[in-house]
């Protein structure tokens, strides 16, 4: 406890005010434009067919493993969850559409939102095999925590795992997220334990992170076979607190 800690008429030690904080409007299905990539919220109709032939390029149904749902293999099943999930609002499930092809290339939703405290979630990250690491699925990301942070104004951002998804776990922490702990037998999914791995940005870390990601996403990045010249830790690390 440091002397500028807060503390009230009975001396015990409080948070910072949050002066003038208004509860955050709800995000809205609308679609939000990148220079690789859109994202629209998912609509069956338009997007089913792409999502089903473009999940369908994977080699096995591991891509499915710690999410809730899938993999899929019938269409109809498929289009079934596609449907649920085009009607919820909490997880409100977006689609990325690469901008040079036109097609639906994989999913992720926004979730667990708490307007009143500015709290939301990127979740359900489903993303094709012709999404993974590319420069699309940065982005993505990227259009997503902007969205949150700077229209809504959005205090904090989270990203959750099973604390066994490594790649999810390195995909945060790429991504900017930091740490934050483990909560244990949080979730039963798939007739498993689920320990829950936290991760979160936070406003005051946004404009850097920000920075990162607008720096890593310029052509001048990348070399001429497309190879990224830094990366976004290398990057954040030279933007510097």
């Amino acid at each position: 406890m440091t002397s500028m800690t807060k503390t009230n008429e009975y001396q015990q030690p409080i948070g910072e005010p949050v002066s003038e904080w208004k509860a955050r409007e709800r995000p809205a299905r609308i679609g939000i434009d990148g220079k690789h990539c859109r994202l629209e919220p998912v609509d069956v109709e338009r997007h089913a067919a792409d999502l089903f032939e473009a999940y369908g390029k994977a080699s096995d149904g591991s891509d499915w493993t710690y999410l809730f749902v899938g993999p899929f293999t019938e269409f109809d099943a498929f289009r079934d969850y596609l449907t649920k999930a085009a009607a919820s609002t909490d997880p409100l499930h977006y689609t990325v559409i690469d901008s040079t092809s036109g097609r639906a290339v994989g999913t992720l939703a926004l979730m667990r939102i708490e307007p009143a405290h500015g709290v939301i979630e990127v979740g359900s990250v489903t993303f094709s095999p012709l999404l993974k690491q590319t420069r699309i699925s940065t982005e993505a990301q990227y259009l997503l925590m902007r969205y949150a942070f700077d229209d809504l104004g959005y205090r904090r951002y989270e990203w959750k795992c099973d604390s066994l998804n490594a790649p999810s776990r390195k995909t945060a922490l790429r991504l900017g997220f930091e740490f934050e702990g483990i909560f244990r037998q949080a979730i039963v999914y798939k007739g498993r334990n689920r320990d829950t791995a936290w991760y979160a940005i936070i406003d005051r870390d946004w404009p850097r992170i920000r920075s990162a990601f607008e720096r890593w996403l310029a052509d001048d990045n990348f070399d001429a076979n497309g190879k990224q010249r830094a990366s976004l830790a290398q990057l954040r690390d030279a933007i510097g607190n």
